[in-house]
């Protein structure tokens, strides 16, 4: 149950969008279908996660909203440091190589998972079996972060804002968000603020379970012709 001050604190979805600074425009729907069946486990023991994120590093333009937002939605505040996303740019690369979204994959098999010595990182059935962390038995110890396989590890440990003890955060599709725009959250069946503030759709979520080996699987294409139209590459 969510507290009064969580409550007294909570975001409309104009003031989530007007605190981003971003102004959602259309540039023609995506070229993928996101939505699809999903099996019940995978090769572990674990029950698969109900969501993901999936990203098109070409379409993004790097403008941070959805750091801003992921981090106002958890936090209440607008600080990229806090952001479970993380937008990765190369002021002397070429496009694409310049720029880079690294999102939690919701592996099949984390192991950041199954590092974590005090049980605190879990596949959340309450949630649709969402990898979450619970701050109540995080120590911050940093296990889960030296397990994380990828580069940048997509979690983070820091001080946590309400007791300044050291804590663990990665994305929970928004299920877990204290200050979400609307009164049923994020989660699986939710909205997820990095997804919704996009303002070129170059964030979406699916239920269907990524390619789990390399990142073809994550990083997909979701332009249509009207980016063929602007220059942009569209296969």
């Amino acid at each position: 149950m969510k507290s009064k001050s969580s409550e007294k604190n909570k975001l409309s979805r104009r003031s989530f969008l007007k605190c981003t600074g971003t102004i959602v425009f259309a540039l023609g729907g995506s070229s993928y279908l996101l939505n699809g069946p999903r099996g019940e486990k995978g090769d572990s023991d674990m029950a698969v996660s109900d969501g993901y994120l999936v990203v098109d590093v070409e379409k993004c333009q790097g403008c941070i909203s959805c750091m801003l937002a992921c981090s106002l939605v958890h936090e209440g505040v607008q600080n990229p440091s806090l952001s479970r996303i993380q937008i990765l740019q190369d002021p002397f690369g070429k496009f694409p190589e310049d720029l880079s979204i690294e999102q939690c994959r919701q592996c099949e098999a984390p192991e950041c998972v199954e590092a974590c010595p005090e049980n605190a990182l879990t596949a959340n059935a309450k949630f649709g079996n969402v990898r979450m962390v619970d701050k109540e038995k995080c120590t911050g110890c940093g296990s889960c972060f030296a397990a994380c396989p990828y580069t940048p590890a997509r979690l983070s440990v820091m001080e946590d804002g309400t007791n300044n003890e050291l804590k663990s955060r990665k994305c929970d599709l928004c299920a877990n968000t204290p200050y979400h725009w609307r009164e049923k959250g994020g989660g699986p069946g939710g909205k997820q603020a990095c997804v919704e503030v996009c303002p070129v759709g170059a964030i979406a979520f699916t239920r269907k379970l990524p390619i789990q080996e390399g990142i073809s699987g994550y990083k997909v294409n979701l332009r249509d012709n009207n980016w063929t139209k602007l220059g942009y590459p569209n296969g």
